[in-house]
């Protein structure tokens, strides 16, 4: 009987404590009065913001300034060139002359075929440098140009006349008679740095008063192709065609070259496919200076020397025992022209030339060009490990024939550790590339896995030297080079048409 009441005793216990324990929650939240968090209008419009946007520098408006004010200084002396000219083209559709010729041989001729005239048009761009009417362009903008007509920022047309053009530098000077003509002014070249900003204005594809921006890419660009004499700006302001002729201006409002040509590929239908990031400008010095040539004088007169020059590098240096650093190398020296006469040999190294150090070829070629004609240069050279100072009289170009010796041709012969096969100059072969018996030693076959080959050597290429000693006949040419180490590197004197230029002969 006790163990039954202690039992419900526990049992009434556990009842209260659960209860208890769901009542008293209750309870309290009935009696006890709720807080409320309230979030005001302003911290909510905060919250739900998105972050503030950084702060523009202020240099890029006043950049944005800079352009605008050069833009409108340069703009008014820029203008569109139109040219006509007449051209002869042989009419049929879909090219008949060509049909014929395929199936009937290379001489044939299309029945009926006619030759007709048919008149061309051309566009380019200009920059008026004189209030009197003058204006730089490019050579080919006006090149046999039949009517030459430009229009001036504020819609005025006027006919030019050539005063005179310079294929070799592509610059062209052209006149109009106007009255009220804004003019540039010219900047200096020289002080221009690559990274600079710059401007490109003119008329690409016909649209005039156009204006890209860019930075110069690089100074002193030659070997690019275009001209006889280069030294080139690039830039990667936009230029396409029609902009040839107009200025590259830099950010002072002066003009610092006359842009000319652009680096770019062909589509499928060969056609140009337009500004591809690097375009070419003719650097002002350059410019002005055949200008005033041009205005004097109608013509440029350019000095001479009569040499065939290369580049000097390392590996040629060493081959031909020459301790020099950097130079111009004469591969060819013209018989009966100024250098002959004043004695310079091929395998001699320019170093100066009338006080001035010369590092490439394209310094050597801009000092001799500008020389007037007539008066005498120091040159000095580095001959034997020796420097020897000459005293040359700079001449007009002129063809000048060269003295070559007589002798009969060899038997062709093989020379397997270069890969070649040499003969003398047969009278096929003189006919053929238009050398001379006795000029030294022909190769008539290269193999493309040779030492030869890979060296530049090519078939039809006349052997004229070999480690500074001349060759004449196959027999000299195989005796020369049992004295050699193609592992050192033997320097070859050659020939390719009228040109004459080193090449090493080294085995890697």
């Amino acid at each position: 009987m006790r163990d039954v009441r202690l039992l419900l005793v526990l049992v009434l216990a556990m009842g209260l404590i659960v209860v208890g324990g769901v009542a008293v929650p209750i309870l309290l939240s009935l009696t006890v009065p709720t807080a409320v968090h309230t979030v005001s209008p302003e911290v909510q419009a905060a919250e739900e913001a998105p972050e503030p946007l950084p702060p523009m520098p202020a240099d890029l408006d006043r950049l944005s300034a800079r352009f605008r004010a050069v833009a409108k200084r340069v703009k008014p002396a820029v203008v569109a060139i139109g040219v006509r000219k007449t051209v002869e083209a042989t009419s049929g559709p879909l090219n008949a002359d060509e049909f014929f010729r395929r199936f009937f041989g290379r001489g044939a001729e299309r029945p009926g075929r006619r030759t007709r005239r048919f008149e061309q048009q051309g566009l380019g761009s200009g920059v008026i440098v004189d209030p009197s009417g003058y204006i730089l362009t490019n050579n080919h903008v006006v090149a046999d140009a039949d009517q030459i007509t430009v229009r001036l920022a504020d819609g005025r047309d006027f006919d030019a006349e050539v005063i005179g053009r310079d294929p070799p530098s592509e610059i062209a000077v052209i006149r109009i008679k106007a009255d009220r003509l804004p003019v540039v002014t010219l900047g200096d070249t020289a002080k221009m740095e690559v990274g600079d900003w710059v401007l490109a204005v003119g008329a690409p594809f016909g649209l005039e008063q156009t204006v890209t921006a860019g930075i110069i890419s690089a100074t002193g660009r030659h070997r690019v192709g275009i001209t006889e004499y280069e030294n080139f700006i690039q830039t990667d302001a936009a230029i396409n065609p029609g902009n040839s002729g107009g200025p590259l201006v830099n950010m002072q409002g002066e003009v610092i070259g006359i842009n000319t040509a652009i680096a770019t590929e062909r589509g499928s239908m060969g056609a140009p496919v337009g500004y591809m990031g690097v375009g070419f400008a003719i650097p002002m010095d350059t410019a002005t200076e055949v200008m005033k040539r041009l205005r004097e004088k109608g013509t440029v007169v350019r000095g001479w020397l009569g040499v065939g020059i290369q580049p000097l590098t390392a590996e040629m240096a060493e081959s031909m025992k020459i301790k020099a650093d950097e130079g111009v190398l004469v591969s060819q020296v013209f018989g009966g022209g100024p250098a002959d006469k004043a004695g310079i040999k091929a395998g001699d190294v320019v170093v100066e030339f009338n006080g001035k150090p010369v590092k490439d070829p394209n310094e050597l070629q801009s000092a001799v060009a500008w020389t007037d004609p007539g008066t005498s240069a120091e040159v000095v050279v580095l001959r034997d490990g020796k420097r020897k100072t000459l005293q040359i009289k700079v001449e007009t170009r002129a063809d000048q024939p060269e003295i070559l010796a007589q002798a009969k041709p060899e038997a062709p012969a093989a020379i397997e550790d270069l890969g070649i096969e040499v003969s003398g100059v047969t009278d096929e072969a003189a006919e053929r590339f238009g050398y001379e018996p006795g000029q030294g030693v022909l190769v008539m076959d290269v193999d493309p896995q040779g030492l030869a080959y890979r060296a530049g050597i090519r078939e039809g290429m006349l052997i004229l030297q070999v480690a500074g000693k001349k060759v004449g006949s196959v027999t000299d040419l195989k005796a020369t080079l049992k004295t050699t180490d193609l592992a050192r590197g033997v320097p070859l004197l050659v020939r390719a048409g009228d040109r004459q230029m080193f090449i090493l002969m080294k085995q890697r």
